[in-house]
């Protein structure tokens, strides 16, 4: 983290967002590191989320559910995110290679320098939820 002064929360928070697999909001994220930050503060952890996007640490998938969510695994990978419920995963490696052969372009005049692909629909429990009519 270049330029800024490291601490165990701004650590912590990292860390967290880094081996989450639920491409968190701020509000987990807080929610996750109070019990051991008592002093923590909402407020601290959207500091460092935005921070973390600045440095390239973290990317910012979207709003989902009215919630803003993101990502600590900065390389480009596609996700698919549940229009109903709101969970948001990372694509399958196999189906995402595939996926990024056919995504790999050139596009005249351009170049391109981040690419944020998400795939919105149903999972298979919001499916199986809507298919019995709940």
């Amino acid at each position: 983290m270049a330029g800024k002064r490291r601490s165990k929360k701004r650590d912590a928070i990292l860390e967290l967002m880094r081996s989450s697999t639920t491409h968190p909001g701020a509000q987990w994220v807080y929610e996750k590191l109070k019990p051991e930050f008592p002093d923590l503060s909402l407020g601290t952890v959207y500091r460092n989320i935005s921070l973390f996007r600045k440095e390239g640490l973290a990317s910012f998938l979207g709003t989902v559910n009215g919630e803003e969510r993101y990502d600590g695994i900065t390389a480009p990978h596609p996700h698919v995110c549940c229009t109903r419920c709101g969970v948001i995963k990372d694509l399958d490696e196999a189906l995402s290679g595939k996926l990024s052969q056919h995504l790999q372009m050139e596009i005249p005049g351009f170049t391109v320098d981040i690419r944020n692909t998400v795939f919105y629909g149903l999972c298979t429990t919001c499916r199986e939820t809507a298919a019995l009519g709940r």
